[in-house]
């Protein structure tokens, strides 16, 4: 066996079968064999790779292990005298390995090699010929002195930008993304160090491999394409955060000691300096929206404030009451979802306020301090109830009616609707060629989720097929979607109901396209794309002002039963002595913890005195699932927080079936009220079943 080529993949089906066809290309005169490592993708990818590329030798991960553990799960089990480590989003030249293999024999000193990498618009990836991350390095990298000098020798060393990229050439380091290794070099070293989640993996092994005294080269004579990070796009903020991590380890790792007049904390600094200022520059896009709120609620304030008591200002009770006041009104705004999916919703931004303007008018009547005038806090809310809908609705305005190419890119960020179809194929297409038709073109088709994974996996109509209903939760977060269209023609109720409810928190929409137009399902809110009627699923707890009402109210009486038993919870912990409990709970699928209570042998009501700080930090709920119940894969139930008490207790037999337990919890799902938790609780005292 001559190569022994790896991939591991995570959610890439597209890019790994093209990947694969190339490699198929690249290497059919020579011996070889092709590992693929699945670290748990939801978007049928080991289904494609079992129906289509049988001679792949696939390892299934329950679980993303990560880049370099995953990789030497497979390094384990080649035989191969080269080992190719390449990422999925590649395509590779057909005379790649040859001309390799060709390097390899007339420079027997190389352990490592790799080629030039090309961006997918034929760029060069600076990435694939590098140096160590030394503190003279990165300096030169954070000051910006290699981007300013990239011929120089001494300041463009971080990308070896003074290189000539057709020259061949011995490096430091290489790109992870493809990596032609020697066993020999690999028996010397060792794998990947799987301290490495993501990122730096790569940087250390060719570390290692130099100091075993092996040389890495960078050989230009043939290419690749690396579209880079098809992976990574999904989760950002995770895949940031994993990299500076990698970068922080790599300098703990191999340079402690620093170098000539720079010292290596410098490089530390710089890593943390160079993290803040990525995740702010990711922070400032998200508060773009709640920036321009403030300062509209701001303005609003004080015009009211001037025009009640003009020709003065009261610049101290306006700085307080002013913090006040917004921080009640942003709130509301972001707790009906003016933050997240219904940015430019004009309804929701008016009862957003009215909501705020009801809060703020309790609290002049209530606190002395705020109720220096409640014609300022009336006038500043229809001052707000203009103002903050309408630039709303001037956006929107200017999204559809604007000119040139303003107009297009606010439609494209602002009104278009990042959507997944769920359904079987005949009926996926029928609904992708309406929404094509649709004038007002607000709906972006992201992918297809089929019914079961039996069906061909082929794009429908052009959209391609990004998994199967199963794994609708994952997908939904992975592929970042406002809104899912559900087809009723085959996919049952109660699967679509409970797909729903599994979603609770993911920010996303749901819409159904009834078969039967009698059966309404949900609030009866409905777009008609040509004469398709696009249904809405309407779950109370999905909704944010929803689940800012329960969480408050958890909060607020928790600690007010906190303090009110607090010497009940003494005399039973110190001078009864009680005994405690300590039961696990799943708080979802792959999470559990423990909670402490009183032995209820003993205690017959405050047994949940040690549970309440659960409460408080968000684990539990008062009213919600059976906390001691054990919940099996995908089961509704992991919606909800695990509780004291709810509709079980309530309504307990002996015994209920799985069929009863998911009605009870769809039904809180969908009615949820804090009038509803309070009868909850009323009827759980009053049934002794605390």
């Amino acid at each position: 066996m001559k190569i022994s080529v790896i991939i591991v993949s995570y959610n890439v089906r597209e890019f790994l079968q093209q990947a694969l066809l190339s490699l198929q290309q690249s290497l059919k005169n020579i011996s070889h064999e092709i590992f693929v490592v699945d670290n748990a993708s939801s978007d049928s990818t080991v289904n494609m790779l079992k129906r289509r590329f049988h001679e792949v030798k696939l390892i299934e991960n329950r679980e993303n292990v990560g880049f370099a553990r995953a990789n030497n799960q497979a390094i384990a089990r080649t035989s191969g005298e080269y080992i190719c480590l390449i990422n999925p989003d590649t395509i590779v030249q057909e005379n790649t390995f040859s001309i390799l293999l060709d390097f390899y024999q007339a420079h027997p000193d190389a352990g490592m090699v790799g080629c030039k990498i090309l961006n997918a618009d034929g760029s060069l990836q600076l990435a694939c010929r590098r140096s160590y991350p030394t503190p003279w390095v990165a300096f030169t990298k954070v000051v910006g002195l290699a981007a300013l000098f990239p011929k120089s020798r001494l300041l463009g060393r971080y990308n070896l930008t003074f290189l000539d990229p057709e020259q061949v050439a011995q490096v430091e380091a290489i790109s992870g993304s493809f990596m032609l290794v020697k066993r020999a070099a690999i028996q010397a070293v060792g794998g990947l160090d799987e301290d490495f989640f993501m990122y730096g993996e790569d940087l250390d092994w060719c570390y290692r491999i130099h100091k075993a005294g092996f040389n890495v080269y960078y050989v230009p004579d043939t290419q690749i394409i690396h579209f880079k990070g098809e992976s990574s796009k999904k989760s950002p903020f995770q895949q940031r955060r994993l990299f500076y991590e990698a970068m922080r380890l790599f300098v703990r790792k191999h340079l402690k000691k620093g170098s000539a007049f720079i010292p290596s904390w410098f490089l530390v600094l710089a890593i943390h300096v160079s993290a803040g200022l990525s995740y702010l520059t990711e922070v400032l896009k998200r508060l773009v929206w709640p920036l321009v709120d403030f300062f509209i609620l701001s303005c609003s304030l004080a015009a009211a404030i001037y025009l009640r008591f003009r020709p003065e200002f009261p610049w101290q009770p306006f700085l307080f009451v002013h913090l006040v006041y917004t921080t009640i009104w942003l709130t509301s705004l972001a707790a009906h979802g003016l933050y997240a999916q219904n940015r430019l919703s004009g309804s929701k931004a008016a009862s957003a306020i009215v909501v705020g303007l009801l809060i703020n008018s309790a609290f002049t009547f209530f606190f002395n301090q705020f109720a220096f005038s409640r014609k300022v806090v009336l006038l500043v809310g229809l001052i707000n109830l203009v103002l903050i809908p309408f630039w709303r609705f001037g956006l929107k305005w200017l999204a559809r009616k604007g000119f040139g190419l303003v107009s297009v890119h606010l439609k494209s960020l602002l009104l278009r609707r990042r959507s997944l179809i769920v359904g079987d194929r005949l009926a996926s297409e029928k609904i992708i060629q309406k929404m094509r038709s649709s004038i007002d073109g607000t709906y972006l088709i992201e992918g297809v989720v089929l019914l079961s994974a039996e069906e061909s996996d082929e794009d429908v109509l052009r959209i391609p097929v990004v998994g199967v209903v199963d794994f609708l939760s994952d997908i939904i977060k992975r592929e970042r979607v406002h809104e899912v269209i559900f087809s009723t023609d085959k996919l049952p109720y109660d699967k679509m109901l409970s797909t729903v409810a599994n979603s609770l928190g993911s920010q996303t929409s749901f819409k159904m396209v009834p078969s039967d137009l009698d059966v309404i399902i949900g609030k009866a809110t409905i777009d008609y794309i040509d004469d398709i009627p696009f249904v809405d699923l309407d779950y109370r707890l999905h909704i944010p002002f929803y689940q800012f009402l329960k969480r408050g109210f958890d909060v607020m009486l928790a600690l007010w039963m906190m303090l009110l038993a607090a010497p009940v919870y003494l005399k039973m912990r110190y001078f009864n002595r009680a005994e405690i409990q300590v039961l696990p709970i799943q708080l979802s699928e792959k999470k559990d913890m423990t909670v402490e209570i009183f032995s209820r042998g003993a205690i017959k009501f405050w047994w949940f005195l040690p549970a309440l700080p659960r409460i408080v930090k968000g684990d539990m709920s008062f009213v919600g699932r059976d906390f001691l119940h054990t919940l099996e894969d995908n089961d509704i139930g992991f919606s909800l927080r695990p509780a004291l008490t709810g509709l079980e207790h309530v309504n307990r037999r002996d015994g209920l079936s799985p069929d009863e337990r998911k009605r009870y919890h769809l039904y809180y799902l969908k009615n949820y009220s804090p009038l509803l938790d309070i009868e909850i609780i009323f009827k759980t005292i009053l049934k002794k079943r605390f």
